[in-house]
């Protein structure tokens, strides 16, 4: 079994103040996304990953499923590609709610846009699949095995695994030819969000010590964080972009929400960003700031 090794976290979550946390009920919210083909976009994201248009506007297409948003689409025709090795976005993950449904996705995805499919992983706490859309943004499908099965290390950090996930077994033994192409069910939502970065340290300086996420896995060249126990909202890596600095306005990754139980959460993150001077932007309704490679990320409250 190939488990990856695992780094001790001298921050555990017993040893830093509630205060410094993110609160357990923190989720991601939508991904935003500069595309340059928007209707070649909501193509694959409908009719192969299986997400509903919520609301198209002009340039912009809301994208989820059941009302439950996953992305934003939005039309930037003048925007170059993300240069080689760039900060930015490695995946959007959207996590489905049993087998059955993503199996259903997985099959959709591949039989609408079959040269997308870049790789499958168990990996132990999910199971996961890879693609890549039309303009080159990676999309992870997966669903979730129950929290009593996650698996822990000595030192209290997740194992996590890449192990083998053959597709064509699994759809065999999930795929219910009736939800092919129109799929049974429940809400997918977006899971975590992996991001490329220059260094690790510094991701895990501002994301972890500043913002408050915990560190759930640790392989060295990456890094999984997750608020309330979650295997990961956020992955950062440095296996394409080790050494980037800021990013340069490019199609892909526009901007990353994360969403916050309570209004006084959002005013708490703020005051943690001023205590570390780091420039921020409050509307009354969203809380906007950018991390170390310039990537946009919006929070706000779900009550």
């Amino acid at each position: 079994m190939p488990i990856f090794a695992q780094h001790p976290d001298p921050r555990s979550l017993a040893q830093r103040p509630a205060e410094d946390l993110l609160a357990a009920g923190t989720r991601m919210g939508a991904v935003e996304l500069l595309v340059h083909d928007l209707d070649a976009m909501v193509a694959y994201y409908t009719t192969g990953v299986t997400l509903e248009v919520l609301e198209h506007a002009g340039d912009t297409a809301v994208l989820g499923r059941h009302g439950e948003t996953v992305m934003r689409l939005r039309q930037v025709k003048d925007l170059p590609q993300p240069r080689p090795g760039q900060a930015g976005l490695f995946h959007t993950a959207v996590v489905f709610e049993d087998e059955a449904a993503l199996a259903a996705a997985v099959a959709s995805t591949a039989t609408h846009a079959p040269g997308s499919f870049t790789g499958s992983a168990d990996h132990l706490y999910s199971q996961a699949f890879y693609f890549d859309d039309p303009e080159g943004n990676g999309v992870e499908l997966y669903t979730d095995r129950p929290r009593d099965t996650w698996r822990r290390e000595a030192n209290g950090l997740l194992t996590l695994a890449t192990n083998p996930l053959d597709p064509n077994a699994f759809l065999q033994s999930h795929l219910r030819p009736e939800d092919l192409g129109r799929p049974s069910t429940p809400p997918a939502t977006l899971g975590h969000v992996h991001l490329q970065v220059g260094d690790i340290p510094l991701g895990r300086q501002f994301y972890v010590d500043v913002l408050g996420f915990e560190v759930m896995s640790d392989i060295g060249s990456a890094l999984f964080i997750a608020a309330g126990g979650y295997h990961h909202h956020i992955a950062l890596n440095t296996w394409n972009s080790a050494g980037a600095g800021p990013r340069a306005a490019s199609l892909g990754l526009g901007q990353v929400n994360i969403d916050l139980p309570t209004a006084d959460d959002v005013a708490a993150l703020e005051a943690r960003l001023k205590d570390h001077r780091i420039a921020t932007r409050h509307d009354g309704a969203v809380l906007r700031f950018e991390d170390p490679w310039k990537t946009l990320i919006q929070v706000g409250a779900t009550a």
